[in-house]
């Protein structure tokens, strides 16, 4: 059962947004600025999921999720994308690098929601 959630977004809007949302529905939400911090915090907390933006400076979230499948503490923390990237080769990529779902901005509540439901 998913109870933590870690949001990793540069973004601070979307960040806060991404935030509300999952607090509101009772889960335990931290949160990381960057890639390279997100992948920090994840072997840190052990999220039960985390939510990834996939632009972000140092240390994108394709790295990340690499980084993450490549450490056996972090490997099976499943990873949902939400992007304003909405090309295919985009999803089609998230897919191959392990990531259990993708989102694209704008987003609805109910995608996000719908998203860990189905984990």
């Amino acid at each position: 059962m998913i109870r933590t959630v870690l949001v990793i977004d540069d973004a601070q809007t979307d960040r806060a947004n991404l935030e509300k949302i999952l607090s509101d529905a009772q889960y335990v939400v931290s949160s990381s600025t960057s890639g390279a911090l997100g992948v920090e915090k994840a072997r840190q907390d052990k999220p039960d999921a985390i939510f990834m933006d996939v632009n972000m400076p140092d240390m994108d979230g394709f790295a990340a999720v690499r980084a993450l499948r490549n450490d056996a503490a972090t490997k099976d923390i499943p990873v949902i994308f939400v992007t304003a990237k909405d090309q295919k080769a985009d999803k089609a990529w998230g897919q191959m690098l392990g990531a259990k779902g993708y989102i694209t901005k704008p987003y609805s509540k109910e995608q996000i929601l719908d998203q860990l439901r189905t984990l």
